[in-house]
């Protein structure tokens, strides 16, 4: 399977909720971010696999499938070093992230997201 370019940083949001989710894709578009979105961590995974210009990927931690946004982002740091890692939830604070990964609970604003990405991208 070939592998997609893009030419603007791109951002993998990760978020089972369809309203949240579109949302925050919303949300990040009109940073000047190109945007993919993935239900939940397998999605993301097959999607990281075939694009090689995602440069931040955004989760949330509670979501069904396979595994969590934590253990996503772990999969992440271990496969995708240079991805940076954007963690959200309405329900849970993490004790422990990856190394470099930033926490943003939700509800979150626009210009919160946009501080966490401008740090990380």
């Amino acid at each position: 399977m070939s592998r997609v370019r893009l030419t603007r940083k791109t951002v993998l949001v990760v978020e089972d909720e369809g309203l949240i989710r579109a949302n925050a894709v919303d949300m990040i578009r009109d940073l000047g971010f190109e945007v993919i979105e993935a239900v939940d961590a397998d999605q993301a995974i097959s999607l990281l696999e075939r694009c090689d210009r995602v440069s931040v990927v955004f989760t949330d931690i509670q979501m069904p499938g396979s595994m969590d946004g934590l253990r996503l982002v772990a999969v992440i740091r271990d496969r995708w070093p240079p991805v940076a890692l954007l963690v959200t939830s309405g329900q849970v604070t993490p004790s422990e992230l990856p190394s470099g990964a930033r926490f943003l609970a939700k509800p979150y604003g626009a210009e919160q997201l946009r501080s966490h990405l401008e740090a990380l991208a």
